[in-house]
């Protein structure tokens, strides 16, 4: 008896503890969030500054960015996979110093070429942070409280995508382009110290899986996510031989990597993962999402400015308007996932998106620049609802060995969506604004020409939104029959 009210006793003393160091985990989850996404947006900004530095043009200094996006697509599921086999702990903290040193190099860079190449060591440290900050969440918070840890990740992900372009201009105009990147190196230090200190060391992974890793099937994956990054970012939209070439290789890569992962002991990827409805519905709605989102980034600068007439400062403010909807949102919407459940609430954010994407394709130039801002508050806030309740289905419904590849996996998801909707629907904007050339009057005709753009692009956008919702409804059905049955 007294053995018994002594340990209750320690657990009642231990508890405050438990929760400041499930607290700290968090924090530097959410530091580790922000820098991957912030090393995204802010070097953006610098490629004006890159091109007189350097006395290059811009298709080179623009390899500063797709150097980075390219070693997070092409590493990224092998990072959580390396992860579950050798332990998430020392893989998030090798991370995080990776990318800490990363950007002492690119800060320090003396030539373009070696700014890339420390650009693609840090894309490498910001794919183990992505792959593993997903996968950490449910061994660092309780499984009710699941919905608003994912959603506080989301939201440190849109403040970094949105602080990246202010803080970015700010940093160039007063100390010059080394320190966008330098100011990782302090973030970097204080995250790698909060990490070290607060993570759990236990690694979700299985001892029998240690010391085997599917090296081809990594090297097949990354060489084949590259050649389809490459196929639709090279060449601006306008697509040639070279890019039918890589996409003829992404398709061969395909057919090799499943090849493998079939024979495989100790595969990269479960071919049965797949079989899975539940996680084959959320990559797939992750991967048309961002695709669909994609598109208000590359249409609505041309909306903005040549459709409505703005100048520069107000089409950068009402751009501004979606990022700043997406991290206030975040927070609610895990909440509301928490509350509701994630399957209703992500049937609830896509049919948000669908209505906020029919807006946007209606174009209504005569209402001004409130015919963006709505439409785009209601689309971002479905985004922001469907991707905080997509991570949180998908991560609660795996074991723990497979946590760190099925977290590459979903961001992977998003990053191939983004790329596929860079190009997708900017060949679609210029096609259809194209179209509309005709009459005589030259400012007329170009707010024509960018009304139908936005038109078509959005309408093709809210057939991608309604594929994304039927999964989601019959994900929902899936899961309540599951239920059922389990009674």
């Amino acid at each position: 008896m007294a053995l018994a009210v002594a340990e209750q006793n320690r657990e009642l003393i231990s508890t405050p503890r438990l929760v400041r160091s499930a607290g700290l985990a968090l924090a530097s989850l959410s530091l580790a969030t922000l820098q991957s996404s912030l090393g995204t947006s802010i070097a953006s900004v610098g490629l004006p500054s890159l091109m007189q530095a350097f006395d290059a043009s811009f298709q080179s200094v623009q390899w500063v960015v797709l150097a980075y996006l390219l070693a997070i697509t092409t590493l990224i599921v092998g990072a959580g996979r390396l992860a579950d086999t050798f332990g998430r702990r020392p893989l998030l903290l090798g991370g995080i110093a990776l990318f800490t040193l990363a950007s002492v190099l690119c800060g320090l860079a003396p030539t373009l070429w070696l700014l890339i190449a420390a650009r693609t060591m840090q894309g490498l440290g910001a794919a183990l942070m992505m792959a593993l900050t997903l996968a950490f969440v449910a061994e660092t918070v309780s499984k009710e409280r699941t919905g608003s840890a994912m959603g506080l990740l989301g939201a440190m992900s849109a403040i970094g995508t949105t602080l990246g372009p202010s803080l970015g201009g700010l940093l160039i105009a007063g100390l010059g382009w080394r320190a966008i990147f330098l100011v990782n190196v302090p973030l970097g230090l204080v995250t790698f110290a909060l990490a070290w200190r607060a993570l759990p060391a236990r690694g979700g992974t299985m001892e029998a899986g240690r010391g085997t890793f599917d090296v081809t099937g990594t090297a097949l994956l990354a060489l084949t996510l590259g050649a389809y990054a490459l196929a639709l970012t090279l060449g601006k939209g306008n697509f040639g031989l070279l890019n039918l070439g890589l996409l003829v290789a992404a398709g061969t890569g395909v057919i090799m990597f499943a090849t493998t992962q079939a024979k495989a002991k100790a595969p990269l990827v479960q071919p049965t993962s797949f079989r899975d409805p539940q996680l084959s519905a959320g990559l797939a709605m992750s991967l048309i999402v961002a695709t669909v989102m994609m598109a208000t980034l590359v249409v609505a600068p041309f909306y903005l400015s040549r459709g409505l007439g703005l100048d520069a400062a107000m089409v950068g403010m009402a751009l501004s308007t979606g990022p700043l909807v997406s991290t206030l949102s975040a927070l609610l919407a895990g909440r509301l996932t928490d509350r509701f459940g994630a399957r209703r609430m992500m049937v609830a954010g896509l049919a948000c998106l669908a209505t906020g994407t029919v807006l946007l394709s209606l174009a209504l130039t005569k209402l001004g620049i409130a015919s963006y801002v709505v439409p785009i508050t209601v689309t971002c806030f479905g985004y922001a609802l469907f991707q905080t309740s997509n991570n949180a289905a998908v991560m609660g419904g795996v074991s723990a060995n497979e946590r760190g590849v099925v977290s590459g996996l979903l961001n992977l998801s998003r990053n191939l969506g983004l790329i596929t909707g860079a190009s997708l629907m900017g060949v679609i904007f210029a096609v259809a604004s194209a179209g509309t050339r005709q009459g005589t009057g030259q400012d007329v005709l170009s707010s024509a020409s960018a009304a139908r753009g936005m038109q078509v692009t959005f309408e093709t956008a809210t057939a991608l939104a309604l594929v994304a919702l039927l999964l989601a409804l019959l994900s929902l059905r899936f899961a309540g029959r599951t239920r059922s049955g389990l009674a």
